[in-house]
């Protein structure tokens, strides 16, 4: 999408500004399949720097994602540019990749479809 889509931006913005994970979303982003919930960018790069802290070889990037503070570009006025999946899992033929949920960062732009909700697999 060379423009962002509104809608896509509205509710990256909701998630912002009520710093709110329960909002579930799948997207497609060049051709892969991104299923989970958004989480405010805030808290996204929160948990990103405790799990690389966590690792042995890892734990000096941690300090990347958590800068002079959170970039709340929404309440600046500025619309947001990506969204922010937790417990999110690309989805393939009949799996979801990482089972237990990853975390991914999208550009809003680069989204070409998406749907509201997550696609969840059962074994039944």
């Amino acid at each position: 999408m060379s423009n962002p889509d509104e809608l896509l931006v509205g509710i990256s913005a909701m998630v912002e500004s009520a710093q709110s994970n329960r909002m579930s979303l799948t997207v497609v982003v060049g051709g892969a399949v991104i299923t989970g919930r958004l989480a405010p960018e805030a808290v996204w790069r929160e948990r990103v720097s405790e799990v690389l802290k966590d690792s042995d070889d890892l734990d000096s990037f941690s300090e990347v994602f958590i800068e002079d503070g959170p970039r709340d570009r929404a309440g600046c006025g500025e619309a947001p540019t990506h969204l922010h999946f937790h417990l999110a899992r690309i989805l393939q033929g009949n799996i979801g990749i990482p089972e237990t949920g990853g975390m991914y960062r999208v550009a809003i732009k680069d989204v070409s479809a998406w749907t509201v909700g997550d696609f969840r697999y059962s074994d039944s």
